[in-house]
């Protein structure tokens, strides 16, 4: 079928921020008693910030975090990375969303995100290319990525059907909601991880960098 809609994920596919997010997350859990290494974050990377704590505080404590936890842990995350400077944007994002723009494909964003800093740079960033309509957060999903939920609800607002829409994501977690959800899905290796994480996720495609993406945008999308 034709394409007709783009998702990007945010964190590793518009911004370089996964580093502060990872470096941030050590340091906080760390701090809590909880282990977590700022390599492993990259493997938890999609998550809601009360899945990867609940996933913390099962593996040390056997329970989930109480809303106490929850808040305490993600408000100490959330001033130690507004404390640093501003994620660079990933080299090559604007070609890509330039090529969407181009080929007349509904933009849309589905992010695990919800630190207002990095959703407030979009427009700055990238000027006319998204609308509060189209974006997915953690602010509005029961349940993160891995589960569907988040490119469900991107599908949803796009107004098409999984077979019309692809999906832009670096980490495995987000590969693996976004092909639950029967979307075709492309990966951009952004990341310290192998590239088969992956494609062991389900990726259709891995290329090694947004710009590698771009150059080869028209052909995956069907638009040569």
């Amino acid at each position: 079928m034709t394409t007709k809609a783009i998702l990007f994920d945010m964190d590793g596919v518009l911004f370089n921020s996964m580093p502060y997010h990872a470096k941030c997350w050590e340091q906080v859990c760390q701090a809590e008693g909880l282990d977590l290494t700022a390599q492993e974050a990259y493997l938890h990377e999609g998550r809601t910030a009360k899945g990867t704590i609940d996933l913390l505080t099962q593996r040390k404590w056997h329970r989930d975090a109480t809303p106490e936890e929850v808040e305490r842990i993600y408000e100490a995350k959330c001033k130690l990375f507004n404390a640093l400077p501003e994620a660079p944007t990933i080299e090559g994002a604007d070609l890509v969303l330039a090529a969407a723009k181009r080929a007349g494909l509904i933009i849309t964003l589905v992010t695990g995100s919800g630190q207002k800093s990095l959703l407030e740079r979009l427009n700055k960033a990238y000027p006319h290319c998204f609308v509060p309509e189209r974006m997915v957060t953690s602010d509005d999903v029961r349940h993160g990525k891995p589960h569907p939920e988040p490119y469900l609800m991107g599908l949803a607002k796009s107004g098409v059907n999984a077979e019309e829409a692809i999906v832009v994501e670096n980490a495995p977690l987000g590969v693996e909601a976004a092909v639950a959800a029967g979307i075709r899905t492309i990966a951009v290796n952004t990341g310290p991880l192998p590239e088969k994480a992956l494609l062991d996720a389900g990726a259709s495609q891995v290329f090694p960098s947004m710009t590698a993406f771009a150059q080869q945008f028209d052909e995956i999308v069907g638009r040569k």
